[in-house]
C-alpha cells in the first residue's frame, strides 16, 4: 500500500503532499491534480517494469526537474521511491529507488515493484462495453471495460462461485433483472446478455442503459477473486442514478476492506463530482481528499483535517457544504 505521496512541480502540483487510506475519494474541481495524480501513478506503474536508479547515485545532484515521491506501509516502509521528469516537456522517465542493503533491501524493492507493476487505472466507455468482445485468456478487465462481456463468461468458467456472488449482487441491486448470461457471435467474440424478471426475455449489452454498464463494471472489479493491488476509478459515479451510489460506494469497500482471511485489501483511488456520493462518506471525512487550486497552484487536503470540519456539519450535509464552496474544490468564479 502506498502511505504517502510528495509532489514537486509536476504539473499543477508544484508542492503538494497528500498520505494515502485504503480508500481515496478525491474532489474538487477540472484542473485541480485529480487525474494528474493518476496520471503519476501510472507512470509509476511503468516505470517499475524497467530498471531503476539506485537513489545513492543520484546524491549531490541538483533535482533538474519535476519530482515525486512515493512511501509505503510497513513493511517496506524502508523502500523510497522518487519518480523523476524532464522539466520541459514533464516526460518522467527514470525512476530512483532507495533500499536497505543487501538481499534484505533488495527483497523488499521486489516486492514492492510486484505490487507497483499491478496499478491499474478505469475510465468506462459503455459504448465500447456494448460491442461483443473478443474472447481472450487474460481474465483482467481493460480500462475502458471494452472486454467486460469476455472477462465475466471467463470469470463463469473458472470461478463460477465468484461469478454466481456478482450475478446475485447485480439481480439484487437491479431487481428487474434476474441474470446474467453470455451469447457466442461466431466469431470468437462473446456478447454479454441481461435476463428481465419479468417475461424472461434477454437484453443484449448494446440495448443495457449506460448506468447498468457501469455498475456492472464495478461488480466485476469489486468481485475479482485475484484483484489488482491498487485500482484507480474516474468518475466513479458517471451514468449510476443517486440513488444506487451506496452500492457503488459498498462495492468499493469490498475491495479496500475484505473480511477477515478473505484477501489481501485493494488500495482504491476514486473521482467524483457527485455531492451525493460524498454524503455517503459522513462518518468518514478521513477517506475524502479535497482537490484544491489557486492560479495555478493545485493542493490537497484531507477532510478530516479541517478544525471546523464538525461544526460545519451540525446542520447539513457534505455534499451541500462542498456544493456552496464552503469547504473549498470549486470552480473559481
Amino acid at each position: 500500500m502506498i502511505t504517502a505521496v510528495q509532489f514537486r512541480n509536476f504539473k499543477a502540483l508544484r508542492s503538494a503532499a497528500l498520505r494515502l487510506e485504503p480508500f481515496n475519494l478525491f474532489i474538487g474541481p477540472s484542473g485541480s491534480g485529480k487525474t494528474s495524480f493518476i496520471q503519476a501513478l501510472l507512470k509509476l506503474r511503468s516505470l517499475a517494469g524497467l530498471s531503476a536508479t539506485p537513489a545513492k547515485e543520484l546524491e549531490g545532484q541538483k533535482p533538474q526537474g519535476p519530482q515525486i515521491d512515493f512511501h509505503f506501509a510497513p513493511p517496506l516502509e524502508q523502500v523510497r521511491v522518487t519518480l523523476a521528469c524532464t522539466s520541459d516537456d514533464l516526460v518522467c522517465n527514470a525512476l530512483a529507488v532507495d533500499h536497505p542493503p543487501g538481499a534484505v533491501g533488495e527483497g523488499q524493492w521486489a516486492e514492492v515493484r510486484q505490487q507497483l507493476r499491478g496499478i491499474r487505472a478505469f475510465l468506462f466507455d459503455h459504448y465500447a462495453m456494448a460491442v461483443p468482445a473478443k474472447r481472450s485468456d487474460s481474465a483482467e478487465l481493460a480500462s475502458n471495460a471494452a472486454n467486460l462481456a469476455a472477462v465475466l463468461a471467463e470469470r463463469r468458467a473458472r470461478d463460477p462461485e465468484a461469478m454466481a456472488h456478482l450475478a446475485a449482487g447485480f439481480c439484487r441491486i437491479l431487481p428487474e433483472f434476474s441474470g446474467l448470461d453470455f451469447r457466442d457471435t461466431g466469431d470468437g467474440r462473446v456478447e454479454l446478455l441481461a435476463q428481465l424478471t419479468d417475461g424472461g426475455e434477454a437484453l443484449a449489452a448494446e440495448d443495457l442503459s449506460q448506468g447498468t454498464l457501469y455498475l456492472l463494471a464495478i461488480l466485476c472489479l469489486a468481485h475479482d477473486p485475484h484483484p489488482p493491488g491498487l485500482i484507480c476509478i474516474e468518475e466513479a459515479d458517471r451514468g449510476v442514478h443517486p440513488r444506487l451510489l451506496r452500492e457503488v460506494r459498498d462495492a468499493f469497500y469490498r475491495l479496500s476492506h475484505p473480511l477477515p482471511g478473505d484477501r489481501a485489501p485493494v488500495q482504491v483511488i476514486a473521482t467524483t463530482h457527485s455531492p451525493y456520493l460524498l454524503d455517503l462518506f459522513r462518518e468518514h471525512p478521513e477517506e475524502i481528499v479535497m482537490a484544491n487550486k489557486q492560479g495555478n497552484a493545485a493542493t490537497f487536503e484531507r477532510l478530516s483535517d479541517r478544525a471546523d470540519l464538525l461544526e460545519l456539519m451540525k446542520d447539513t450535509n457534505l455534499g451541500d457544504l462542498w456544493y456552496t464552496g464552503i469547504l473549498g474544490g470549486v470552480p473559481g468564479e
